[in-house]
């Protein structure tokens, strides 16, 4: 027994590395052009780039890995069933559970795995990931260079005479009009200062001028601070209990939190399902077993996005003593029955 066992799971993880590493290649595809969208707005870096991907990757292995299991394993059973190797375990007296019992240890395994990434990695990877870009789109807006017409700088209109090979400027000149006064700032030099994300303008040797209806005010500075214009919109969080379970109810969050339960959940729940539609007797039935795993995949995500929609939380439950009840009558009639 222990032997058909480890035969099986070497198939299963035969089969399960050569679909997981294509279908993870062309999601990686799909998100690599979904970053490349970023470079419109801001500069980014081929190490930055690949930071970004990295904190991608709990959301790609999400995905891809339960899908990549499910067809692996139906695979492998339909592989077993066309070299009639599965006919001859039947005869030998080896009932179908016993194939169960052997695919749900890595099935349980990586639904453990999968609520695992969800809920602890995929918060904290998408909080880097946002922060990550609103901070690279607020340092973007600093992206200051010498030109005739100038640049718009929060609330100020900003002219620079000249570019420094030091990354610093000259010749600066700030002008804000308010509703009832206008102010115009100019400063011999000027450069950026990142402080913990917040990005400021630091001003050297200039005046200012402020004039209104009432009154009209001249300073003279040696260092002046540009603040807060720009600053990132960053996120911050404690725990994933805090990011899930917020003070403030989030609908996304939360159905999010609900969908994704259900896709973890998705391999250890589709074992009856795999059994149904993996083991045929190839001289009576015609296995569309390519059709039954598209169709598989479709209807449990479709299932789980309807019922989520419709009943909230209650989609949890449902769905599972539902799917299993409905694969598991599947199961008895498709393949107890015959083997």
């Amino acid at each position: 027994m222990k032997i058909l066992q480890n035969y099986i799971k070497q198939s299963l993880s035969v089969l399960f590395l050569s679909i997981f590493l294509p279908l993870f290649s062309i999601a990686s595809v799909v998100f690599l052009i979904k970053m490349a969208t970023y470079t419109a707005v801001i500069q980014l870096s081929l190490f930055e780039m690949s930071k970004l991907f990295f904190f991608m990757l709990p959301e790609l292995l999400f995905y891809t890995l339960p899908i990549s299991f499910f067809i692996a394993a139906t695979l492998a059973l339909f592989k077993l069933s066309n070299d009639n190797e599965i006919v001859v375990l039947f005869a030998l007296g080896i009932r179908p559970r016993v194939i169960l019992k052997t695919l749900f240890a890595p099935a349980l395994f990586l639904s453990i795995i999968m609520l695992f990434n969800f809920f602890v990695l995929f918060p904290h990877a998408k909080v880097l990931s946002s922060n990550f870009i609103s901070y690279k789109k607020s340092e973007a807006k600093f992206n200051l260079s010498a030109s005739e017409f100038g640049h718009k700088f929060g609330e100020w209109l900003l002219y620079i005479g000249k570019d420094n090979l030091d990354e610093t400027y000259s010749d600066v000149i700030l002008f804000n009009k308010k509703q009832d006064e206008e102010v115009l700032i100019g400063a011999k030099g000027a450069e950026i200062i990142n402080d913990s994300g917040i990005l400021r303008l630091k001003l050297t040797d200039g005046e200012g001028y402020s004039y209104s209806e009432e009154k009209f005010t001249q300073i003279d500075f040696k260092i002046m601070y540009i603040n807060d214009t720009m600053k990132a919109d960053l996120h911050e969080y404690q725990t994933p209990m805090q990011y899930w379970f917020p003070k403030d109810t989030s609908l996304k969050t939360e159905k999010r939190l609900i969908t994704n339960t259900l896709f973890s959940l998705f391999p250890v729940l589709s074992l009856f399902l795999i059994a149904s539609i993996g083991i045929v007797h190839v001289r009576h039935q015609k296995g569309k077993v390519y059709l039954f795993l598209f169709l598989s995949i479709i209807i449990y995500d479709a299932l789980a996005v309807a019922l989520q929609l419709a009943i909230s939380t209650y989609a949890v439950p449902v769905l599972i003593i539902g799917w299993l009840l409905a694969t598991y009558i599947m199961y008895k009639k498709m393949i107890v029955s015959k083997f």
